[in-house]
């Protein structure tokens, strides 16, 4: 996997390959040995070279923050694969968006209704996978000019769950 990332305003690519042994990073072409291991949700515990830090996620609806120890991070982080990061890197927020599925799974329930006001990165609708519930955000500040998705209803990667305009 090869990501593109952004921590204060410096880009860096970042390439993680599974191992036999782990996990194999390059951080700007070159190899950091790493072992990871997620304890809960939003902390991911590293050990580097011997070093060992606990990273926690936060995020907000506007933006990405990492704390390492109490250090406080902006990051941006972007996967060049995803199509989603690749229209986010268009940043065209005008016009309506869909709200897509992306996974297969089952609808849980709404957590909005149709005309509702929403906030970039609010949760609309949460799909069950894998039995992981996963909050579908919206991707803009707008209004709910739709809702398609039905609590119950299961649902393939692509379908429409809302539109926000």
């Amino acid at each position: 996997m090869i990501y593109e990332i952004m921590v204060g305003g410096k880009a860096h690519r970042l390439e993680l390959e599974k191992a036999a042994g782990g996990w194999e990073c390059r951080l700007d072409g070159q190899v950091v040995p790493i072992d990871a291991l997620i304890p809960r949700r939003d902390v991911l515990s590293l050990l580097v070279d011997g070093h060992a830090y606990e990273i926690k996620r936060e995020q907000t609806a506007t933006d990405l923050h990492m704390w390492v120890g109490s250090s406080r991070f902006v990051v941006e982080l972007r996967d060049p694969r995803s199509l989603r990061s690749r229209q986010k890197a268009d940043g065209d927020e005008k016009g309506p968006k869909k709200i897509l599925a992306p996974m297969p799974g089952r609808v849980v329930r709404l957590l909005v209704a149709e005309n509702s006001e929403v906030e970039a990165g609010q949760g609309i609708v949460v799909v069950e996978a894998m039995k992981m519930q996963n909050e579908i955000k919206s991707p803009k500040k707008g209004v709910v000019k739709k809702i398609s998705a039905t609590p119950g209803a299961a649902v393939n990667p692509g379908d429409v769950l809302a539109i926000v305009e």
